[in-house]
């Protein structure tokens, strides 16, 4: 089975989401990958770079508030 990276980016600001999910692809060129963050916009900004950089992005609200984004490649 494979794991899956998790990057828990919560409580931080735009770029450091963005900056943080660049390097964990970067160190993971294949399987999965789930980023935590906590505002609409950086999932929004997460989710673009993980399409420009070829992944399946799959977005899941999370109860506690906040969003897991699943990057696929």
């Amino acid at each position: 089975m494979n794991e899956i990276r998790i990057v828990d980016a919560s409580g931080l600001s735009c770029p450091q989401p963005v900056l943080l999910t660049r390097q964990a692809l970067r160190e993971t060129p294949q399987g999965t990958i789930a980023i935590l963050v906590d505002t609409g916009t950086s999932r929004d900004n997460v989710q673009r770079l993980a399409e420009r950089e070829g992944c399946q992005v799959a977005v899941e609200e999370r109860p506690e508030g906040g969003f897991r984004l699943v990057l696929t490649r």
